[in-house]
């Protein structure tokens, strides 16, 4: 990784044309060669950037000196997309800082509460989707792809359960296609559906129960049994 602090201005060209006029600025420069320019306050997004796959080229032009206010930069920085005619060009009239350090392998980021743990606390604690259920099994392959989660209701009914982190209409969609497919065999209909999530906006929760669906919403501390909270099923 490399961090560069100037006094610079950019210009993309391409799909689209956009400037930056000079202002100091933080330059990030990847091992792929994605630049990406940040400033100091406003968006945590950068101002501008170019994502790999691209080439950079670090031009010293001739003259070049540290004088924010002579016309000829310190350095250039050019890159150019591979795929595409689109460059960014960045001109650093005044470079405080260069430095390149070697992050080493990154093992990525590692959530709390994302779908798996949900999906696992609830095969474990199947009895939440309603008294007397029992777990078929997690991952209940189909020929769309699988159901997160298959049970067996008190009645002896299949139950299919998708499971989000936050419930929209496209989880509701993908919970409508599963049970579609699951009721045309006679060996499981009829198959009724549960949409867990943390939240679920008001949208999917309108047209889950148009579609015969059950909410539910799921607390994830009480899951883990940090809370007596108990969860609301609607």
């Amino acid at each position: 990784m490399r961090i560069i602090v100037a006094d610079c201005s950019a210009e993309y060209s391409g799909r689209l044309n956009a400037s930056l006029p000079l202002a100091k600025r933080v330059l990030l420069i990847k091992a792929d060669s994605s630049l990406l320019i940040f400033s100091e306050l406003g968006s945590y997004k950068p101002l501008n950037w170019m994502t790999a796959p691209c080439t950079l080229k670090d031009i010293t032009p001739n003259g070049a000196d540290d004088d924010v206010d002579t016309p000829v930069p310190e350095k250039v920085l050019r890159v150019s997309g591979d795929k595409g005619s689109d460059i960014l060009e960045v001109t650093l009239q005044h470079i405080y800082s260069d430095e390149t350090y070697d992050l080493g392998e990154d093992p990525g980021l590692i959530k709390d509460g994302v779908e798996d743990h949900l999906q696992r606390y609830l095969a474990e604690q199947i009895e939440r989707i309603g008294k007397g259920a029992k777990l078929v099994r997690r991952e209940y392959p189909t020929a769309i792809g699988p159901v997160d989660i298959m049970a067996i209701n008190a009645e002896g009914e299949h139950v299919a359960v998708e499971i989000k982190r936050h419930g929209g209409i496209d989880g509701v969609e993908q919970l409508t296609r599963y049970c579609e497919l699951l009721n045309r065999d006679p060996l499981l209909a009829p198959v009724h559906g549960i949409f867990a999530a943390q939240t679920i906006t008001p949208q999917a929760q309108v047209l889950a129960k148009d579609r015969g669906f059950t909410c539910l919403i799921l607390d994830y501390d009480d899951m883990k049994g940090t809370e007596d909270d108990s969860l609301r099923l609607f």
